[in-house]
């Protein structure tokens, strides 16, 4: 048991370690090759955060166990807005002037409805994956088209496509950034393997179901590059992008990563889904949607609005692990 506790931390360090190191290539690749800033931004590094639900949630439908998959996407999105955002917003209070994220939180809601609708009736097909991965595309397009408008716009640029682009590597050499393309996508499923056999085999001695270790211990392991993401895009003083990657990451999971186990391993969802854990998440996504608007001061997030996502974050564990425990 202490050998696939190690394996677990060690595996869930590189998942994380080598995303980014796939991110850093691929931007880098991509820059040298004279593909826009803003494109880059908005897929490459904007998709890089969730690289690492993806990977486990194809590692997981592939092995036979969807419902660490859905797991994971549920618990990526309570804990990118519960506990990424909460403490992020506790450090410093956030404003939001972008036009862009006040586009996509209207979307995020209607994402998390449907994923709701979705997972209601315990069961995820074939048809309802592909119509989320054909939904993810639809929504890169547009978001690409809608931003390559935007920036045109010198009189009103967008900051949150601004702090996107600074985001993008610079003075790369292509061989450099080839090599960190190929260590990221060797590293990815190597570790997503390892980690979800680890937490499989954990799972499975404490009498932890598959749905329960995805919503945990992985999902919050997963978010840990949103956290990082979030801290420094407030040390750069970069509000817009710190909520912008949470809403982004969100709304990527639902379209990309819930259609994995779907188009890969369709069938039943755990039963606590539609009775526990997609309420929690529609109610925390609809919560957070009130708290960033504010009639007298517009959309932002203050340290008190921050506590009190924070503390629906630690309410969520705590009711997982007392069902667990009756």
């Amino acid at each position: 048991m202490f050998i696939e506790i190690i394996i677990l931390i060690l595996s869930l360090v590189a998942l994380i370690w080598s995303a980014d190191k796939f991110v850093f290539g691929a931007a880098a690749v991509a820059r040298n090759f004279g593909i826009a800033p803003i494109i880059i931004g908005l897929t490459i590094v904007a998709m890089g955060s969730s690289a690492p639900e993806m990977l486990v949630a194809a590692t997981a439908s592939i092995n036979g166990a969807p419902n660490t998959a859905i797991g994971n996407v549920i618990g990526s999105n309570i804990t990118n807005i519960a506990l990424v955002l909460g403490l992020t917003a506790l450090f410093k209070p956030l404003m939001v002037s972008s036009a862009t994220i006040k586009r996509e939180m209207p979307l995020l809601l209607l994402v998390t409805i449907v994923a709701s609708w979705m997972l209601y009736d315990l069961n995820l097909s074939f048809t309802e994956g592909l119509i989320l991965i054909i939904a993810f595309g639809i929504f890169i397009i547009s978001l690409l088209l809608i931003s390559l408008k935007q920036s045109k716009d010198q009189n009103n640029p967008d900051p949150m496509l601004i702090e996107a682009e600074s985001e993008i590597p610079e003075g790369v050499s292509t061989p450099v950034a080839v090599f960190w393309l190929i260590i990221g996508m060797v590293l990815l499923p190597l570790s997503s393997h390892f980690l979800v056999d680890s937490a499989t085999f954990i799972a499975k001695a404490f009498g932890i179901s598959d749905l329960v270790i995805g919503l945990t211990i992985i999902a919050i392991g997963t978010s840990l590059p949103e956290l990082a993401a979030s801290i420094m895009s407030l040390v750069k003083k970069e509000d817009d992008l710190a909520i912008g990657n949470i809403i982004g990451s969100n709304i990527f999971n639902i379209l990309a990563v819930l259609a994995l186990p779907g188009l890969i391993s369709p069938g039943a969802v755990d039963s606590q889904v539609a009775s526990r854990d997609i309420p929690y998440m529609l109610g925390l996504t609809i919560i957070f949607l009130l708290l960033c608007f504010s009639r007298r001061i517009g959309f932002r997030i203050t340290r008190l609005k921050g506590a009190v996502l924070f503390i629906a974050f630690i309410a969520y564990q705590y009711l997982i692990f007392s069902q667990m425990a009756a």
